[in-house]
């Protein structure tokens, strides 16, 4: 959980570190470099729900309002698989990686999620899904370790 105890946040590891935080950005804006920002913004909400990561929910919630995604498609995400039409045949191929990069409970991706997404994306834009599920991983879990409070909650004014 990145919300805190009520002792607040371990750390602001950006700051303790900016080489870091320029790392992690450049990394993040190579991996979106081209990238359907509505396939982006889904795989970030889906793989910080695994990661139980309410700091990248909250901003990445806000991006894919901002972004046209409806309400109804950001609170289904969860249950993707059984929503039916509601993701695009694209969307769930990108959400089927997503949740196996992002689990990894057998040691590798298996075959055939990798070829559902290897059907729906050229080789180049596979490689950005890849690496902007990749980075999203690593936003979680530096925002998780360190509890980084959601801004919606910052002075505890939810929005």
């Amino acid at each position: 959980m990145t919300t805190s105890d009520g002792h607040g946040p371990r750390m602001n590891v950006w700051k303790a570190s900016p080489a870091l935080y320029k790392g992690m950005s450049a990394f993040q804006s190579a991996a979106s470099e081209g990238l359907d920002p509505v396939v982006a913004e889904l795989v970030k909400i889906r793989a910080s729900q695994i990661n139980k990561c309410a700091f990248c929910l909250d901003m990445h919630t806000t991006a894919a309002r901002k972004a046209g995604v409806t309400q109804l498609r950001i609170d289904l995400l969860c249950a993707w698989e059984e929503a039916g039409s509601l993701y695009t045949e694209r969307e769930q191929a990108a959400l089927a990686l997503t949740e196996a990069i992002t689990v990894l409970t057998d040691g590798f991706v298996p075959d055939e999620v990798y070829a559902r997404a290897a059907a729906q994306y050229e080789e180049a834009e596979l490689a950005q899904l890849i690496a902007q599920i990749v980075a999203i991983n690593a936003w979680n879990r530096f925002a998780v370790t360190t509890r980084t409070t959601p801004a919606s909650l910052v002075n505890g004014r939810p929005e």
